[in-house]
């Protein structure tokens, strides 16, 4: 009897902690944020990540067990915030549009959301990227809940900075409903030259912030990187069972050509790509997992040290419609791609392959990097380990000053 006993013990803590270890979304915490929704007019800057998995506790617990990936029926924010009597009168769409399926920057038009008849504002249907003085007047509060990646040059969290500035100036509310970053564990790359500010880099922070978007809002609010420094009425709500070091797998692909964790976790290095003639692999099946050009001067049989090599012919953006031979990082495990995170060794790979010297960079090499002199130390021969020296101060000074805005466990 006292066996049986023992093991049920045993059963309920390890029911117990398989339940405190699923992350609770920012979004399914309904009693923290309906209070301030309820009888006010909302608009929601969301897209098709924005997602609640709705998982019985049993399944939960069971899949815990196995070390599987969350599954359930889902339900976007939208509809969650309906059911729940919430009177949502606009949806704000970011790049890639309300449903993720537009291409990077391309423009995207407002339109009607189907299934509700809300209308859908979209933030790349022009050149502006803010919305107009009469969208402005269809809300009270603002809510956000996006699926960002913590990369500077990753445009979802610009989205949110700009709405963030007009609520500011008409005196909306804004609340940010927390999703945790998969690339949330570190710090690394240049701090942004604000010279250099534009479109896909629009704050003094590193390539990778390791922040949420909820972290990072209260960063833009109380760094007073606001226009005139101004301060947003700004509520976030955190997640729960979650800290900088959880090992998050994103339930649906954030953008088009980030399919997978590999990807995403790729995604730091090999972006610095898009400011050279080398392609990523866009209009293949293998975008971000791998790279290549025409004139790769390594024979196609040889395997690189980070890869082996591989043909490819992209459809879409850089080298379109040629043959390129390059490298294959598709084989490369999520473990060693973490490991790698943010690094300059891919684009030093090309670089030597290439023999293009400086015209191997694009004038927009510097918007994505954030700094000069990388370019000019890769133009120098100078090593990987040499160039990271540069920015590991500027790093530091950063993770010591975005301690205060930290809602989780680094």
């Amino acid at each position: 009897m006292k066996r049986v006993f023992s093991f049920l013990i045993i059963m309920l803590l390890a029911v117990g902690t398989a339940c405190a270890e699923r992350v609770v979304l920012g979004a399914e915490q309904t009693k923290e944020y309906l209070p301030l929704l309820k009888g006010k007019r909302v608009a929601l800057l969301s897209n098709h990540t924005g997602l609640i998995i709705q998982e019985k506790g049993d399944e939960a617990i069971r899949r815990k067990a196995r070390g599987d990936e969350a599954k359930g029926d889902t339900i976007h924010t939208l509809d969650w915030l309906l059911k729940h009597g919430i009177q949502v009168t606009a949806i704000f769409s970011p790049e890639h549009g309300f449903r993720g399926t537009a291409r990077e920057g391309e423009r995207v038009a407002s339109s009607v959301d189907e299934k509700t008849g809300i209308p859908i504002l979209s933030l790349y249907d022009g050149d502006s990227k803010y919305p107009s003085k009469e969208s402005m007047g269809m809300f009270d509060v603002l809510v956000t809940d996006i699926q960002d990646v913590g990369l500077r040059f990753y445009t979802y969290y610009i989205t949110m900075f700009r709405l963030m500035d007009v609520c500011a100036q008409y005196g909306k509310q804004f609340v940010v409903f927390d999703r945790p970053n998969p690339n949330g564990w570190y710090v690394d790359g240049p701090i942004l030259d604000m010279k250099h500010k534009s479109g896909v880099g629009a704050l003094p922070i590193p390539v990778v912030n390791g922040m949420t978007l909820g972290e990072l809002a209260l960063m833009i609010n109380g760094e007073g990187w606001l226009k005139d420094a101004a301060k947003v009425d700004l509520t976030v709500v955190p997640c729960k069972n979650y800290t900088h070091q959880t090992l998050y797998r994103l339930p649906v692909a954030p953008s088009p050509n980030l399919r997978n964790m590999l990807a995403i976790y790729l995604y730091p290095a090999v972006c610095l790509f898009e400011a050279t003639p080398v392609s990523l692999g866009r209009g293949t099946d293998k975008p971000f997992l791998c790279y290549g050009h025409p004139n790769f001067n390594a024979p196609r049989t040889e395997a690189s040290v980070y890869g082996p090599a591989i043909t490819f012919t992209p459809n879409q953006s850089t080298q379109k419609g040629r043959v390129c031979d390059g490298v294959d990082l598709s084989g490369m495990s999520e473990e060693e791609a973490r490991k790698v995170g943010f690094s300059l060794r891919y684009l030093l790979d090309a670089y030597k392959h290439l023999n293009m010297d400086n015209y191997f960079f694009r004038p927009f090499f510097e918007l994505l990097v954030g700094q000069d002199y990388v370019r000019k130390m890769i133009n120098q021969g100078k090593s990987e380990e040499e160039i990271r020296a540069c920015w590991q101060e500027d790093v530091a000074k950063f993770k010591e000053q975005r301690r205060a805005y930290l809602l989780y466990e680094e």
